[in-house]
């Protein structure tokens, strides 16, 4: 049964010289509604991935607990909703390439690509459900002494044409591929509209350029690349060929709702005369999730970017420029339990993934 509510939220931003939100940043009108009707005996466990493709079908990533062997049960699905949310089929069932969901992004094609942090491997579908490409690899379950992947101090180097907990995939207009490369890594690889391999950016480190788990990037009708630095808290952005351009910090206004301790407990302040965490994915303004809206008639986009604490969507010009936030942590609907990721087929309609509230959340900005 879906369950609508209209509420009040807010969003924001900042751009190469930060922006900071205040309280008296704008708050949005919009109305929640919970989206997706599933078969009975069906069910959409953490929902970390959700995208739409130019038909309005929405396609949610679900962690659920499927059959099949990747260190245990699998958790992933791929699931296909038309635009009222009625349900119309799984995609991939018994992928190889599926074992623990991330994200999912449809091209301008139609086309579905998964990102799976079990397997590190990255799976373009057709429209129809087709294999078309597939980048990365898992390690093999005949292997000894195989398990989840292991970070090490110092990092090891990427090795060409695989991943280390992969998180999200983009595009630029020449249809070259932009992998986030993820938790260990720490890094963005770079393949042509082949799936040959071009490059990559970043390394682990907080410097310009440098990366602390990049969880999630996209792209805007200029070939610019934008980069969600979860552990860094900010968002960096580059162009096409990796050149390092600027950084968007977004430290925000931590005004909280009544149900905040519902999801988590806020960080600890840092002792006095103690230097902030050097881990900011719990900080405000981290971004988990990040998304980029189409170009309207005027031809602006807008930058959509989620934390886990204090639990907002922040809306932004590609600029930095503050528009207003949306919602905060909680339970109910209309606050939200970890965004992992965010749809945004228009400036004013987002679709989002909760990991921690088990549902996608459709929302109307007005």
């Amino acid at each position: 049964m879906k369950k609508t509510l209209v509420a009040l939220a807010a969003l924001m931003l900042s751009a190469a010289a930060p922006v900071y939100a205040t309280t008296d940043a704008p708050r949005l009108n919009a109305t929640f509604s919970e989206f997706g009707d599933l078969p009975t005996g069906m069910y959409i466990g953490e929902p970390a991935g959700v995208a739409v493709n130019s038909k309005g079908h929405v396609f949610i990533f679900s962690r659920g607990n499927t059959q099949g062997p990747v260190y245990g049960s699998i958790a992933a699905q791929l699931l296909e909703f038309d635009a009222s949310g009625k349900y119309i089929r799984e995609i991939g069932h018994n992928s190889y390439g599926f074992g623990f969901a991330h994200t999912v992004k449809i091209d301008k094609y139609d086309n579905i690509w998964t990102t799976d942090k079990g397997t590190d491997m990255v799976v373009k579908f057709s429209p129809a459900g087709k294999v078309l490409l597939v980048e990365g690899r898992k390690q093999e379950a005949a292997d000894a002494h195989v398990g989840g992947v292991e970070r090490a101090t110092p990092p090891r180097p990427p090795i060409p044409g695989m991943f280390r907990q992969v998180t999200d995939v983009t595009w630029d207009s020449q249809d070259n591929i932009f992998i986030s490369d993820g938790y260990i890594n720490s890094r963005v690889a770079m393949f042509d509209k082949n799936g040959n391999i071009t490059g990559s950016f970043g390394e682990p480190g907080a410097g310009p350029g440098q990366f602390n788990t990049p969880h999630t990037i996209a792209s805007d009708a200029q070939d610019n690349i934008y980069v969600g630095d979860r552990g860094n808290g900010r968002i960096q952005v580059f162009d096409h060929t990796g050149k390092f351009e600027r950084i968007i910090n977004q430290p925000a206004d931590i005004t909280l709702p009544t149900d905040i301790n519902a999801i988590r407990q806020p960080p600890a302040p840092p002792a006095p005369g103690a230097p902030p965490p050097a881990n900011k994915t719990i900080a405000p303004g981290a971004p988990w999730a990040i998304c980029i809206s189409p170009p309207n008639k005027a031809g602006e986009q807008f930058l959509f970017s989620s934390d886990s604490y204090p639990g907002r969507i922040y809306k932004m010009k590609l600029d930095g420029t503050v528009l207003g936030t949306i919602g905060a942590a909680g339970k109910q609907l209309g606050h939200f339990g970890d965004i992992h990721e965010m749809a945004c087929p228009t400036e004013n309609l987002l679709y989002v993934g909760e990991e921690l509230n088990w549902r996608v959340t459709k929302i109307v900005i007005h």
